[in-house]
């Protein structure tokens, strides 16, 4: 593999953990096909499943995207362990059952497949049964730490050794206590190291330390650089607000202490002037002492452990506007991760990957200053189009998702030039009322190619009307997963980028290439 130069290419990727996960095999192929850099840019806002928990007694980002994306790798690098026959006879059956599938992809290399199938490991799905194992982990009696020489074992207990002091120390039974409940070791271990270090930053750099992950070529940048939580707000067309990344994507019941919560109300109206109402089993998280200040949101105190990704109710109403809240429902900006701003300014290509669009996507690009990055930076802005429609976006086609990347980005940069609150909303919607011409100049400033799948169940591409906005649409072929939605067929993916990377450099700015001529 050839090493990247002062004159490599540089690539971002836009994403969030779940979705875009599955792509990553893609991402790495192109960077070493065309000697390219990456740099993943991940939100820190998600407060459901096992981060909830890290979140309500210590505070802090989001951190379980982050560590999905630095510690995946497929089944076919296997065979290349070489383990003693013992070890590798523990280690096989240790192996999670998503290692089977051979979908997820490496950051963490083949040489160190014991700290990646440790980072990757969660508890047990019973609070005591989890809370067992984790005390194995710090005796070193653990058998996950078999593959993983001594160094690197104890550097990893001693950070584990550290959160748990620090669980001790924040532990009012009955009132509260951690809940190890399906808790994933990756993610303990990075906020044992912020807690220890002081930086989310340093935490990442020790877990791709231990974890091989060469960061010359590959950077995981969190979107946010803090050591406090971020939440997101929701704003749908018929005023319903709705609070919390997890009560907009896969809302559940609330599963911390108290252990028998039954329901959670995430919602309020513009036209409500009082504080909304909450059922007693929410109101009562006022009365535990966590890491969320006295007075905060009651929907923002529970952990959502139980958070499912599939058959969610669809929203009363499509999603007009995201926004970052404070503890107290308000509304703030908060500033970007500099180097994330940065890597999108050198940048010469900028992927918005696929995944949630309004709780991944949406809270990187409406930092302040993220729009006024892509417009100037990058020379290929691409969008690559969901294979199938979820819960934030029922009824879009891919026009909608261009419209939602572009007033996001469009009110970020807003903000930069003064405007605090971004262009108004009656200005963008007039946006889309206006001639071609005008709608493709600021269309063209963050998007200029779109990467799809032609099927019934697929977001349904007009490629006329977003060829009259100035982006080339290019269809990509797709298989049926074992959910019965669609992916892409990660070869034809590839293949796809390749050919919007490598158009020659004396094309025309305006120029299509025969690929992707219209053919509807």
């Amino acid at each position: 593999m050839p090493m990247p130069t002062a004159s490599s290419r540089k690539i971002v990727v836009l994403s969030g953990g779940t979705a875009a996960n599955s792509l990553v095999d893609v991402f790495n192929d192109l960077i070493e096909r065309n000697n390219c850099t990456l740099s993943y840019i991940i939100p820190i806002s998600d407060n459901g499943g096992s981060s909830s928990e890290l979140i309500r007694v210590f505070g802090g980002p989001g951190i379980g995207d982050i560590r999905s994306r630095l510690s995946t790798f497929p089944i076919s690098w296997l065979p290349s362990i070489d383990l003693p026959a013992t070890d590798a006879l523990c280690f096989s059956y240790l192996l999670p059952p998503f290692f089977y599938q051979g979908r997820l992809v490496r950051l963490i290399p083949p040489s160190n497949a014991g700290v990646l199938n440790l980072f990757n490991h969660r508890l047990p799905s019973l609070p005591q049964a989890a809370s067992a194992e984790f005390l194995t982990l710090l005796d070193l009696t653990s058998r996950l730490y078999l593959p993983i020489p001594s160094p690197q074992a104890l550097l990893i207990r001693s950070i584990l050794s550290h959160l748990h002091l620090e669980i001790l120390k924040r532990t009012r039974s009955p009132s509260s206590t951690f809940n190890f409940q399906s808790a994933s070791i990756g993610n303990l271990f990075l906020t044992g190291a912020r807690l220890f270090s002081g930086s989310f930053e340093s935490a990442i750099y020790l877990f791709a330390i231990i974890g091989g992950v060469d960061e010359s070529r590959t950077a995981v940048l969190p979107a946010i650089v803090s050591n406090f939580t971020h939440h997101i707000s929701a704003g749908l067309e018929d005023g319903t607000i709705i609070t919390g990344q997890n009560a907009i994507s896969h809302p559940s019941a609330p599963t911390a202490l108290p252990e028998s919560p039954t329901a959670v109300v995430h919602s309020t109206t513009a036209d409500e002037p009082h504080a909304p109402s909450y059922p007693p089993d929410v109101s009562n998280y006022q009365s535990i002492e966590d890491a969320t200040l006295p007075g905060s949101l009651p929907t923002l105190r529970p952990s959502f452990l139980t958070a499912s990704k599939s058959h969610e109710p669809p929203l009363p109403s499509p999603i007009h506007r995201i926004w970052y809240i404070n503890p107290y429902g308000q509304e703030m900006h908060p500033s970007p991760n500099p180097n994330a701003v940065s890597a999108i300014r050198r940048s010469d290509a900028v992927i918005y990957s696929i995944g949630s669009l309004y709780t991944s996507l949406a809270p990187i690009l409406i930092l302040n200053g993220v729009g006024e990055a892509v417009e100037p930076g990058p020379r290929f802005k691409v969008l690559i189009l969901n294979g199938s429609l979820d819960r934030e976006t029922g009824g879009y086609s891919a026009a909608d998702f261009v419209k939602a990347v572009v007033e996001c980005l469009e009110g970020s940069s807003s903000r930069l030039r003064g405007n605090r609150s971004g262009p108004n909303n009656a200005d963008m919607g007039a946006l889309w009322e206006r001639g071609a011409t005008d709608v493709a100049a600021v269309v063209r400033k963050y998007i200029t190619h779109l990467i799809h799948i032609d099927h019934p169940t697929a977001p349904a591409v007009g490629r006329y009307v977003l060829a009259s906005w100035g982006v080339e649409c290019m269809k990509c072929y797709g298989r049926k997963g074992e959910d019965g939605k669609m992916r892409y067929d990660e070869k034809g993916l590839g293949q796809a980028l390749g050919v919007i990377l490598g158009r020659r450099e004396g094309k025309e700015k305006g120029e299509r290439s025969r690929r992707n001529t219209i053919t509807d």
